[in-house]
């Protein structure tokens, strides 16, 4: 790959409907990238959850405010980023999902999730307000760049 990042960046609509599309488009960058598949679901989770949040928190289901979804790859890693129109928040004043009081609770998991699946969230808030959740994800030293990209057909003669 490049010295510089490839980027791939998607405005998704503010409905239920753009987490499908915002997942898989998660998981063709990721197949790109060459993660094997274990590590894709891992990505398309955590991207998943981000992408609920955004809808739900930080949106509130305006249809009126999209959701931004950006991916770089670069040598070393693939960067993820997920904007809302929200009001943003402090990620360390965000419940502990395992603490006693939390663990029955049906909701409230995304953000740990993608901690788990990814090697470093960040949330800052965004340059017009909203908040950014960067998603990192290091290639691993087996990493095989590009290995899940489409194979070209061989031409026929």
């Amino acid at each position: 790959m490049s010295p510089q990042a490839r980027r791939v960046d998607v405005t998704l609509e503010t409905k239920i409907e753009s987490m499908d599309l915002g997942e898989e488009v998660a998981r063709r960058v990721a197949a790109t990238a060459g993660f094997d598949e274990d590590e894709r679901d891992k990505i398309c989770m955590a991207v998943r959850e981000c992408l609920i949040n955004a809808l739900q928190h930080g949106n509130r289901r305006d249809p009126r405010k999209p959701i931004g979804l950006s991916f770089a790859l670069h040598h070393d890693r693939l960067v993820v980023e997920v904007r809302d129109q929200g009001a943003g928040f402090d990620l360390a004043l965000v419940p502990n999902p395992l603490a006693d009081e939390h663990l029955l609770k049906t909701s409230g998991r995304g953000l740990f999730l993608a901690r788990c699946f990814m090697d470093d969230l960040q949330v800052e808030c965004g340059r017009n307000g909203g908040a950014v959740v960067t998603l990192i994800k290091r290639y691993s030293s087996n990493h095989r760049e590009g290995a899940g990209a489409p194979v070209e057909k061989e031409k026929r003669q």
